[in-house]
């Protein structure tokens, strides 16, 4: 475990005192300027004060036996601890971006519209979830993903919180579609199957509509059978192109959206373990419903796929 700087050391019992209401007016405020330029005694302060809040919900209570009374604060807090989540809100290349996480994980990445600030997020009409603005975790997060939309990173490895799943249903969409290679895309119909109900697309398609990841949950790597990206983030579809041209897949404008260039990607199709160029056996003709399409060879075999024996295309690879 990291020892606590001294300084954090001797400020502590200050801290505890001013997140309790003890301090006197220059303690507080030494804590205080202390506070808002070390992220981790910040922590402890948002900490100790929610913690306060519940005690002292249950010092108003009526006094029951001592054990029942340990009982009930453990729940209480333990309930406090799960509600709560760290938020920031960041610039972005893609505009703002509120990042939230809990004990448990990351567990909000949400693109803000109309507006910059806590009032434009889900999490603010949200009455189960205590949300308070903190950040040295949700920094680090900002910087990962930061590094992802500027095409330095191709993975984020975080811990998640599917605790804003509507439904089962809807966090084993999110689950399966986090399971999409980087620089791959799937239909659809394709997700719908592996989920063994291939009738349930327009289900995917609604569950994905609201997914509380995305870019973490990578809806932005599903689109429609024709090839069309389809909606994204409400009306959003060019957000979904850029992080797609990020990750090497190429679309070409339509209609008010855009398609991928099919002709221009290696193919999986189904369970199998090889890749394919696009024009091997049958596969021109299937449907994206049963196909994985990659955006290079790289791609195909960082998925852990090997060179079709057929067509070879490690041999014969794409002309772009």
């Amino acid at each position: 475990m990291t020892r606590k700087p001294s300084v954090c050391q001797e400020i502590e019992p200050a801290l505890l005192a001013t997140a309790i209401g003890d301090a006197d007016t220059a303690t507080a405020a030494r804590v205080e300027v202390h506070a808002r330029t070390c992220a981790p005694c910040r922590q402890d302060l948002v900490r100790y004060r929610a913690i306060e809040d519940a005690v002292g919900a249950w010092r108003g209570a009526p006094a029951p036996a001592e054990e029942l009374a340990h009982a009930r604060l453990e729940s209480r807090l333990a309930a406090l601890r799960r509600r709560t989540l760290l938020y920031r809100i960041f610039p972005s290349p893609l505009g703002p971006i509120l990042i939230a996480r809990s004990e448990e994980g990351v567990s909000c990445v949400e693109y803000l519209t109309g507006g910059a600030d806590f009032a434009h997020s889900r999490l603010s009409r949200d009455e189960g979830i205590e949300a308070l603005l903190d950040g040295a975790e949700v920094e680090a997060l900002y910087r990962d993903l930061l590094e992802y939309v500027e095409g330095r990173r191709t993975r984020l490895e975080w811990p998640l919180d599917l605790r804003l799943a509507r439904s089962e249903f809807h966090r084993t969409v999110l689950e399966t579609t986090a399971r999409i290679p980087y620089g791959a895309v799937r239909s659809y119909a394709g997700v719908a199957r592996e989920l063994g109900k291939p009738s349930a697309t327009r289900a995917v398609a609604q569950a994905l509509r609201w997914n509380p990841l995305p870019i973490v949950v990578p809806c932005h790597r599903v689109i429609g059978a024709s090839g069309a990206l389809t909606g994204y983030a409400g009306n959003r579809v060019t957000l979904k192109q850029r992080l797609l041209a990020v990750e090497g897949v190429r679309t070409r404008p339509a209609h008010h959206d855009f398609r991928i260039e099919r002709d221009a990607m290696y193919a999986c199709a189904g369970t199998d373990a090889e890749y394919c160029v696009p024009t091997c056996g049958s596969l021109a003709e299937r449907s994206l419903a049963d196909l994985t399409l990659y955006a290079s060879r790289a791609r195909a075999e960082a998925a852990g796929l090997a060179p079709c024996t057929a067509c070879r295309p490690d041999l014969h690879p794409i002309s772009r």
